[in-house]
């Protein structure tokens, strides 16, 4: 029993961990404007002075969330890049594949991100970085794959791509599933096909 019950204690997520994962499913859920310091230090088990000792501000934990979720986003090049080493076409396609199934999932409400750009305009704010840097990033991780796959005009296909996925988020969290957003894979796969390629 006290080998259990010890396993159990040891098992228990650290104070800043059930921080992070209540502000993770607030902030996504209800947006972040919408969730006080205090709903987020319930939500974790915790108290404020807990909550700022391990960030200073409500700005610098949205700041953590979006570093977090940024990196969630980059995780899947990574597995893809795994999945089709020296593919570049194929990565770029299962890729395709692995976003148009996160925007399929109950309870999607768009790129958090993205969300996050709306609702935090002020260019001094210590998340504009990470929301810039994210989207810059995603959007030249296409133009990459793009290159390597010698489409003829990458920029442009990364473009494409990239804007209609943004434009699918917000769509699949306006009407849900069923209308354009929905269709994000077929689109996307269908920009890949018709894009010329160099053949030498």
């Amino acid at each position: 029993m006290a080998i259990a019950r010890k396993t159990a204690e040891i098992a228990e997520p650290a104070p800043r961990d059930r921080i992070l994962d209540a502000a993770h499913e607030l902030f996504y859920r209800h947006g972040i404007r919408a969730v006080s310091v205090d709903e987020i230090a319930e939500a974790a088990s915790t108290n404020k002075m807990t909550l700022y000792r391990h960030f200073r501000s409500k700005d610098l934990l949205v700041t953590e969330y979006l570093r977090s979720r940024a990196a969630d986003a980059e995780r899947i090049w990574d597995d893809v890049a795994r999945a089709h080493p020296d593919a570049p076409l194929a990565q770029l396609e299962a890729w395709v594949g692995k976003i148009s199934a996160r925007l399929a999932e109950n309870g999607n409400r768009g790129c958090a991100i993205a969300n996050a750009a709306i609702e935090i305009p002020e260019k001094n704010h210590p998340a504009r970085p990470v929301i810039e840097r994210h989207k810059t990033r995603q959007r030249e991780q296409l133009a990459r794959l793009s290159r390597q796959a010698a489409f003829v005009d990458p920029e442009r296909l990364a473009d494409e791509i990239f804007l209609l996925l943004e434009g699918a988020r917000v769509n699949v969290q306006s009407v849900g599933r069923r209308g354009p957003g929905g269709r994000f894979r077929e689109r996307a796969l269908s920009l890949v096909k018709s894009a010329a390629r160099r053949t030498s």
